[in-house]
């Protein structure tokens, strides 16, 4: 059967000699993996099609599921300045590399094409990286049924002053100081940053504007949410490597 998709590419690979496999995340059907035959080779007119972060009209043959053939494709855009800029081509690596390894094929949809779409966007147009993937973090923990509770105390279920909580990526959400108890290495957190990740908890990336942070409360979220990450859902991802690397050199 036949497929025209409009679709972002969120994983290129090598396959056989000249060839590429891409998998797209579609507006409409998904995550689908697609064979480009010639790819790799010189002069292909599909080599500017498959390279990551492109988003484009994708025609192609699949039965019955499984791996589709390319027929024909239409680059829409290319976000070229995404892959050579070294600290946004991490970033963007680390965003699609995130939703190809936690949602499902059949999870993925408009919603998660323009909340990824939005997410290169931002980090084309020099917002705040940090603050951008923390909110796209916060939108794939709460897809994976991981968001945390960050509105009253995850133990006795009371809503308390920020200045009284603590966070607890092991539990889920904030806790009270009467239920500290239940985890004692729960983080300390500003009243700052928990406002902005109940920010964060309810912001469509596409209405993402510019977000003026400071740096101590950009490292203070970049520490909880590299905590609820490891806690909740304990990947191992390449591109993760990337940006420890980055900021091990302060880079």
């Amino acid at each position: 059967m036949l497929h025209r998709v409009e679709g972002i590419v969120i994983r290129s690979m090598d396959y056989g000699e000249g060839n590429a496999i891409i998998t797209i995340c579609t507006e409409n059907a998904g995550k689908v993996g697609v064979l480009v035959r010639g790819a790799k080779k010189v002069k292909s007119r599909h080599a500017a099609l498959i390279q990551l972060f492109t988003t484009g009209e994708f025609v192609f043959f699949r039965n019955n599921g499984g791996l589709g053939t390319l027929n024909a494709g239409e680059i829409i855009q290319s976000r070229h300045a995404l892959r050579t800029d070294l600290i946004k081509a991490a970033y963007a690596s680390y965003a699609c590399e995130l939703l190809d390894r936690v949602l499902h094929d059949e999870e993925t949809g408009s919603f998660w094409f323009r909340q990824l779409s939005a997410c290169l966007s931002a980090l084309e147009e020099d917002k705040e990286p940090g603050i951008i993937i923390n909110v796209f973090e916060m939108k794939i923990l709460q897809a994976a049924g991981y968001g945390p509770e960050l509105d009253q105390c995850i133990a006795c279920g009371l809503e308390k002053p920020a200045e009284e909580l603590r966070i607890s990526p092991r539990l889920g959400g904030v806790l009270c100081r009467s239920c500290r108890h239940n985890d004692p290495p729960a983080m300390e957190i500003s009243p700052r940053a928990l406002k902005l990740l109940r920010l964060f908890a309810a912001l469509d990336l596409t209405r993402l504007g510019n977000v003026d942070v400071k740096e101590a409360t950009r490292g203070e979220l970049k520490k909880i949410m590299r905590a609820f990450m490891d806690a909740q859902l304990g990947l191992k991802l390449k591109s993760q490597g990337f940006l420890d690397q980055l900021d091990k050199y302060d880079i």
